[in-house]
């Protein structure tokens, strides 16, 4: 406690942080107190030592300006008993943990980080590193996918690789339905005679809720469901892999995580005309600078290389058969 600026106070004791003595104070008594220590009882201000003078263990007061309550952390200040912390769904950012670990909560209920199971079906596929044969091309969806998994910070994730065997392909579908909240299988969700996974979808019990959209690339994609569990068939060729992902599977994962996650969407002037037929949405690989948006070349579904310079993907909607130079159009942001 002080009465005013220019009083003579006799210092006696010290306060340390962590210290759990409980120490009560007199009028025209100071104590030492160190940073993060506990207020002594009977005390309602604290004064750094530079607006001080010392003589012996005697101080005098110095600020002009200091207040009574100054530099004291009172009781509930930052939150009141009974007072809500967090609400249900809010997002548990590094500052919200530090929030609750502060008031010494170490559990909550969460929505967590699904787990994932991908499944890359194809005889032709090869494991990169190895010795490419004939007809074989190396294997590259399982890398791209783990890879848009781990910007979401998703790290149990499990991949199998199956030749196109109907047998092969139930049982690992089956093991992943067991371990897994999200099943991401690629290649064999078209109309050949080797393509199984909607067969397999059937006979694992999962129930087909769409097959085919009407776009490009990625039409063959099929989604189902089992027992609260999400199932994607994506398509083999790589650009469809990463174009349905980011289109379908990323917002999926958001529901899974009580998250609002989707691309960034703008609308920008389209610096390359565009020509198709009508029937089909196109997501279009393109550089957006932040004014304008160039399509890139080689959009081809079997087509990497494009994708992997590319900061975005251009809509054209499937009623739209040209776009001129100058028009706007949709983009989606790619996560960076």
């Amino acid at each position: 406690a002080f009465d005013s600026v220019g009083t003579d106070i006799v210092i006696d004791g010290e306060m340390a942080a962590g210290s759990g003595e409980l120490l009560r104070m007199k009028r025209g008594v100071a104590v030492r107190i160190f940073t993060g220590a506990a207020v002594p009882e009977g005390a309602d201000t604290v004064i750094p030592q530079e607006k001080i003078k010392l003589d012996g263990n005697r101080l005098i007061i110095t600020d002009a300006n200091l207040k009574r309550g100054d530099n004291v952390r009172p009781v509930g200040s930052e939150i009141r008993k009974a007072d809500l912390a967090m609400g249900k769904g809010e997002t548990l950012t590094p500052a919200a943990i530090g929030f609750l670990a502060g008031m010494g909560i170490n559990l909550v209920k969460v929505f967590p980080k699904p787990r994932v199971s991908i499944i890359v079906t194809g005889n032709e596929l090869q494991h990169p590193g190895q010795p490419l044969e004939y007809g074989q091309v190396f294997e590259s969806n399982s890398y791209t996918l783990i890879s848009a998994l781990s910007q979401l910070h998703i790290d149990q994730v499990d991949v199998n690789r199956s030749n196109d065997d109907p047998v092969q392909l139930r049982a690992l579908l089956t093991a992943a339905l067991e371990r897994s909240e999200l099943v991401l299988m690629t290649g064999g969700v078209s109309v050949g005679d080797y393509d199984y996974t909607l067969r397999t979808f059937e006979s694992c019990g999962v129930s087909p809720v769409f097959h085919k959209i009407r776009q490009k690339p990625g039409k063959p994609i099929l989604f189902g469901t089992k027992n609260g569990k999400a199932v994607f068939g994506l398509p083999g060729n790589p650009a469809s892999v990463l174009t349905c992902f980011y289109q379908y599977v990323y917002p999926a994962i958001g529901k899974m995580m009580n998250r609002a996650l989707h691309l960034q969407s703008v609308r920008t002037p389209l610096m390359t005309p565009y020509e198709k037929s009508a029937g089909l949405t196109h997501f279009l690989k393109a550089i957006y600078d932040g004014l304008e948006v160039r399509l890139l070349t080689g959009q081809e579904s079997y087509k990497l290389n494009s994708f992997a310079k590319a900061n975005c993907l251009v809509v054209i909607p499937e009623h739209i058969n040209f776009v001129n130079t100058g028009d706007e159009v949709e983009v989606h942001i790619l996560p960076a």
